[in-house]
């Protein structure tokens, strides 16, 4: 009879390992590819979906097939892209949150960023750490008095020539993200940089916006030369590369050109540069800083600016909720004075309003895209490896179980006895995406919109325009679907709620 030495226990120990995780590895394989794709509309032979796609308000589409197939995670093929999305918070979060090991890879559909340059707006986990150390919760804060002060500029602005508020908030935010990105000053009007980022961001909205150009379901296609009958897009694509090249390039040379004669302000090309003294690839770290800087110009300006006419546009069908937050304003800040970040502790339901207003209609309804990088099976469906996968914010902040009654317009939902309510899920924790993709500028981004809404709540009534017949103008219903979603556009009336409150305008200026 052989009796087992101590090496020879050992090595059949190992060895009945190895065969335990080989024959784990090879059923979770098998399971995987057993497992059925989730369900979703009926795919045609090649093309898939391709046919079937949403072009317009997709998230409100993809949110009436959850329904219809009666699941919260749907499945979709455009032209072999594979395409899953979720319509719950719990497999968002159990996905994205949970697993975000292997949820967490950048999407690549839209191949028309690629070509015009839009490469920068896809993210890198080195752009996220930058992002990090300069505007995490505490970071951010440095940047509030630059904001208190754009703030004032836009009421300014306003009280001027009100009619023309959709440019004041693209040239104010515009200015805030220039400042702390670049610590560039803007100048009062016809800003160079200003007007060549605007340009750009007009041509990465519509390039960025899904179905739009065939070259995103079909990427062979940018291979095409731009002289072939019908490649338009690519000529297009040679025509806006210029501009975005534009924006990434000169306020980054003008930032480092101001540093170099002495001229610094703090922002956050100063900081990562200082920061990356010791690094040996300074080229590397520029090409990463004019990167992470257009990006945070891109996706700071947009969506700040339609947050703020989404609440514009939520006060003229919601006037009393417009007339509680300045009544809140009226009792909490002192006679003279306009809001301050040191306020907004005590305005619960101002900062109720504005949740409200990301909720009710969110600027950004599908999302971050995210990539699952490894084969995954959830709830028994199977998810493919490389499929995009896309949580809908949108179906997520009208879900009836988490917000009753979600079509309403009701700050009142965040509330218990005049407090905000913890109980109620924050929808920040939504609009601002999941995972290891979600908003690195979630704090500066909070900041801005605050200041902004409880200075124009402090300082001045938004109501309904008055026709020629004397009747009030009712604002268009829908919005404009882009990149960042916004209202479509609509007249008011915006008026200083007194004298005084135009007195107090005024006074904010720098002399």
């Amino acid at each position: 009879m052989a009796i087992l030495t101590v090496d020879s226990s050992a090595l059949l120990l190992t060895y009945a390992g190895i065969c335990a995780t080989a024959i784990s590895v090879l059923w979770l394989r098998t399971r995987r590819q057993d497992s059925p794709l989730p369900p979703g509309p009926r795919k045609l032979p090649l093309v898939g979906n391709l046919f079937s796609m949403p072009l317009h308000t997709e998230w409100e589409t993809f949110a009436r097939w959850s329904k219809e197939y009666d699941s919260d995670i749907i499945h979709l093929n455009a032209m072999g892209t594979s395409i899953v999305v979720l319509s719950s918070l719990e497999a968002a979060e159990d996905l994205l949150d949970k697993r975000s090991s292997i949820y967490s890879d950048r999407h690549v559909l839209r191949h028309m960023l690629e070509l015009i340059g839009g490469y920068f707006m896809f993210g890198t986990r080195t752009h996220r750490r930058h992002f990090h150390h300069e505007l995490n919760a505490i970071s951010a804060r440095r940047f509030r008095a630059l904001e208190l002060q754009q703030a004032h500029d836009l009421l300014r602005r306003i009280l001027d020539t009100p009619d023309d508020f959709d440019e004041h908030y693209d040239y104010v935010f515009g200015g805030i993200m220039m400042t702390m990105a670049y610590g560039l000053d803007i100048e009062p009007h016809d800003d160079p940089y200003i007007k060549a980022a605007h340009v750009a961001l007009r041509a990465l909205t519509g390039a960025a916006v899904p179905g739009r150009f065939l070259v995103d379901v079909i990427p062979a296609l940018k291979y095409v030369p731009a002289w072939v009958p019908g490649a338009t897009f690519k000529r297009k694509a040679a025509e806006w590369k210029l501009v975005i090249q534009e924006m990434i390039e000169l306020p980054f040379a003008a930032s480092k050109e101001a540093m170099a004669n002495g001229i610094e302000r703090p922002s956050f090309i100063a900081s990562r540069l200082a920061a990356g003294d010791d690094e040996k690839d300074l080229a590397g770290l520029e090409l990463d800083l004019k990167q992470v800087s257009a990006c945070m110009y891109a996706t700071g300006t947009d969506t700040t600016r339609a947050t703020c006419l989404m609440f514009m546009r939520a006060m003229l069908v919601n006037p009393d909720a417009q007339k509680k937050a300045q009544r809140e304003i009226d009792a909490v800040v002192k006679p003279g004075h306009l809001p301050g970040f040191e306020d907004e502790e005590q305005l619960p339901y101002v900062t109720a309003l504005i949740k409200e207003t990301m909720r009710w209609w969110p600027v950004a309804p599908m999302g971050v895209p995210h990539c699952v990088t490894e084969d995954d099976v959830y709830c028994g469906y199977r998810i493919p490896s490389g499929s995009v996968v896309i949580a809908n914010s949108w179906a997520l902040l009208h879900d009836e179980s988490i917000y009753p009654d979600p079509e309403t317009f009701n700050p009142e939902r965040f509330l218990l006895n005049g407090r905000l309510n913890p109980a109620v899920r924050d929808p920040l924790d939504i609009v601002f995406g999941f995972g290891r993709r979600s908003c690195p500028g979630r704090y500066m981004g909070w900041d801005s919109v605050f200041i902004m809404i409880a200075s124009m709540l402090a300082a001045f009534d938004i109501t309904k325009a008055i026709g020629a017949d004397g009747k009030p103008i009712e604002p268009p219903p829908g919005q404009i679907s882009e990149l960042v979603v916004t209202p479509k556009p609509f007249r008011c009336s915006i008026k200083p709620r007194s004298r005084a409150a135009a007195v107090l305008i005024r006074s904010t200026a720098v002399v």
